[in-house]
């Protein structure tokens, strides 16, 4: 088995991966283009699938900022 193809397996097979996971807490990430946190070009646009709730993003901490407000809200909705 080729290196690529183990490491398939073992982001597929990760702790916990058999535990269902909440819409609730899902989330898509779209990202303007290439990732270069450390140079400052870290910009796109996310959105709540349940809610449908989004915003655009200019840094990790913004992005970060509005997951945690969904993620408060939704918890504090009783289901």
């Amino acid at each position: 088995m080729s290196d690529r193809q183990n490491r398939m397996i073992a982001e597929t097979q990760s702790p916990g991966a058999d535990t269902p996971l909440s819409p609730q807490r899902a989330f898509v990430i779209q990202f303007r283009g290439p990732v270069e946190a450390e140079l400052g070009d870290f910009a796109g646009r996310v959105e709540h699938i349940v809610s449908g709730r989004s915003t655009r993003f200019y840094c990790p901490e913004e992005l970060l900022a509005f997951i945690e407000r969904v993620l408060s809200d939704v918890e504090e909705k009783p289901p």
